[in-house]
């Protein structure tokens, strides 16, 4: 990913804040002849060395045999976006922008075996989304579990690389103001938009 200096995170703790809060990611992957294949999944971010990421897969996507294949992946965790009117700025020669947050992941794919591994998945999803749900889980009866869990493929991403994105104009004070003053009147993208922008002191 292309990242102007001025716009690189200024620390790993944010990137994996913005990695765990917009954590529906898109996870890419190559074939052997070259395509890529990717699917729209939700991750757990754990932090360590290395960080790691938890996902599973329907059995049934074919992703899930091109990760045993390559055991290789992206990942990608798109925040906020929003488009930049250019009458934000003093002077009329100015260009619009698209302001966002991006983060990718790239890294060594493990497949996880065995019911327990995946049972600990889901209570990790379960815990982030839904935490009332975990007692419904683990009433249900062990087969109606085996059965789902079957149905399912797990897997780990240990990062080797991470680029994060923070694109907030931050660089252009003489709008910074403006833009933070659009945005906070905006839609719910911009409105977060605005909120990072406070947070980078912009």
């Amino acid at each position: 990913m292309y990242i102007p200096k001025h716009f690189e995170s200024p620390t790993q703790e944010l990137t994996l804040e913005a990695m765990r809060r917009y954590n529906f990611a898109t996870l890419v992957s190559t074939e052997k002849t070259g395509e890529p294949i990717a699917s729209h999944i939700p991750m757990v971010v754990e932090a360590g060395e290395p960080i790691t990421l938890h996902f599973h897969l329907a059995r049934a996507n074919p992703l899930a045999n091109v990760l045993r294949e390559t055991r290789r992946a992206t990942v990608m965790f798109l925040g906020p976006h929003a488009y930049m009117s250019p009458s934000v700025y003093p002077d009329l020669k100015r260009v619009p922008t698209w302001n966002y947050i991006a983060v990718h992941a790239y890294g060594d794919v493990v497949e996880l075996d065995g019911e327990a591994a995946k049972d600990g998945l889901l209570k990790s999803l379960i815990a982030l989304h839904e935490p009332a749900y975990a007692q419904q889980w683990r009433d249900l009866d062990s087969g109606y579990q085996s059965r789902q869990m079957s149905a399912i493929t797990a897997f780990r991403l240990d990062v080797t690389r991470l680029d994060s994105s923070f694109k907030l104009n931050q660089h252009r004070k003489e709008a910074l103001e403006a833009m933070k003053k659009t945005y906070a009147a905006g839609n719910d993208n911009e409105r977060d938009l605005a909120q990072w922008m406070e947070r980078f002191g912009s």
